[in-house]
This record gives structure tokens, sequence and C-alpha cells, in this order.
């Protein structure tokens, strides 16, 4: 059963720019409130990997949230917005699961496959989207997990190092898509999932290394600008199939590791 969700989109870890917007959310903060609770988990996870300089402006930023925050702006040296085309995803959770007691097993899932510090943004953006009462609930959670970044204890703590492994709706209840193209994605990470489309493979292909390596010689060349590429967009789409490449590089490794371990 999901009883939160937190769904911050931003841009990959490669990019140049620095954006980030919020997704959709499933934050109460009544009763056990655990929209709050979720959100201060997400804060402490990520509140040392902020630099120094982002370190010093989050107390402006949480000041301005409690009258709401109006996008787009800059903070963190991040522009916010509202548009969510073309970002990745993060999403974070808290689920109650089926246990072998007759109690459910409570599950913090956090996405750790992007950057820090556009959670910790997506967090406040998210409690100053809140009604004035739940907002003021969600930032004293922020505020305490950033003074003291635990979390919760009594809750068993899933990281999701490739991102999460499907699209489900946040909704709580909400049916599976049936059928379709996607259900050839389901199970895949979304960066696993992103490298297998930049390189051109789709849901349900094999990942091989020299498949891999193929592919990322062949789209190399076709962006390069000396082959009639735009020069404008160049050095991102290298940048770009670069990574592809690399991540699904460790993935083949991993695997084998597996194989042969």
């Amino acid at each position: 059963m999901l009883l939160a969700e937190l769904n911050v989109r931003h841009t990959r870890r490669h990019m140049p720019t620095r954006r980030v917007a919020l997704g959709d959310t499933y934050l109460p903060t009544n009763g056990t409130a655990y929209g709050s609770t979720l959100l201060g988990a997400v804060a402490a996870e990520f509140a040392d990997d902020l630099d120094e300089e982002q370190g010093e402006l989050v107390p402006r930023l949480l000041r301005d949230a409690r009258e709401g925050l109006s996008v787009p702006r800059i903070a963190l040296r991040y522009r916010l917005q509202t548009d969510t085309h073309g970002l990745d995803r993060s999403r974070h959770r808290i689920l109650a699961e089926a246990s072998l007691t007759d109690r459910p097993q409570m599950v913090l899932e956090l996405d750790r496959h992007g950057r820090g510090d556009p959670q910790l943004i997506g967090t406040i953006m998210a409690a100053a989207a809140l009604s004035p009462s739940g907002r003021a609930v969600a930032l004293r959670a922020i505020e305490a997990a950033l003074r003291h970044p635990t979390l919760p204890e009594h809750m068993t703590v899933r990281r999701l190092l490739e991102g999460a492994p499907d699209l489900r709706m946040f909704i709580p209840g909400a049916p599976l898509p049936a059928g379709g193209s996607e259900d050839l994605w389901r199970g895949v990470p979304s960066d696993r999932r992103w490298a297998m489309e930049v390189l051109g493979l789709r849901g349900g292909m094999a990942v091989e290394r020299p498949d891999v390596l193929a592919r990322f010689r062949r789209l190399v060349r076709l962006a390069h600008p000396d082959h009639g590429a735009d020069s404008d967009t160049a050095a991102e789409r290298l940048a770009e199939l670069r990574e592809a490449r690399e991540l699904l590089l460790a993935f083949v490794d991993s695997a084998e590791v597996q194989r042969t371990g």
C-alpha cells in the first residue's frame, strides 16, 4: 500500500543546465502524516550532498517557502520551474508491505540515481505547494531533518541506485497500464531505460557489450559536426552518448559478476 510519494523532476547528471520541477505527489499531513515524514526523510538523506554555498542558501529558501514558492525562480543555483518536459524523474515513497507478522512492514524507498541537491530542493517545493496548515507541518519536518539528518528508525530503508523500476501512477490503488510497449520496460530501472533508449535499444532487448560499443561508435560518428550534426548541440549529445555507454557497460559488468559469482 502506498502511504506517501514524492516525484522530483530534474536534469540528468551530465547536463550543463540545472533545472528542477515538482512531479506528482501524494503527501498526506494529517493523522500519521506520512507525507511530512517522507519529506523529512528525503531531506535527511540528501542534506550532505549540498556544497557550502548551497547550505548557506537553504534557510532563505525555507523562509520563502512558508508563504508558498512562486516559480520560475533561481534557488541554490537551480532554475525552479513547473515545466517537466525532458526532465529526469526521481521517485521517493513510503510503503506498507506485507510481512510474516500480523503488522505490515514499513518501507522507506529512496531514489539515489540523481544528484542530491535537486532532491532537497524538490522536498521544499513540495512542502510549499501544500495547503498552509500542511505546509507548516511539512516544513517543520524538513527543518528538523536538516538539523539532525536521521532516517525513521521504524522503517526499512530501500535505496534505488538505478532509479525507480517502473512508471506506475502515484495515486494509491491506481491500476497498472495494461498491454502495450510499456510492458517490455517493466522492471527496468529508469537510468538503464534512458541509456538503452539513447543507444537505440528497445524494451526487452538484451544488453551486451559488443552491441553497446558498436551502437556507441556509430552514434558518435553521426553526432559529430564533421558528419553534418548541429555544432551547437554536438557537445551535449556526445556527453549523453558517453554517459549512456558507461552506464550500460557497468550494468553488463555487474551482471557478469553475478553470473560467475
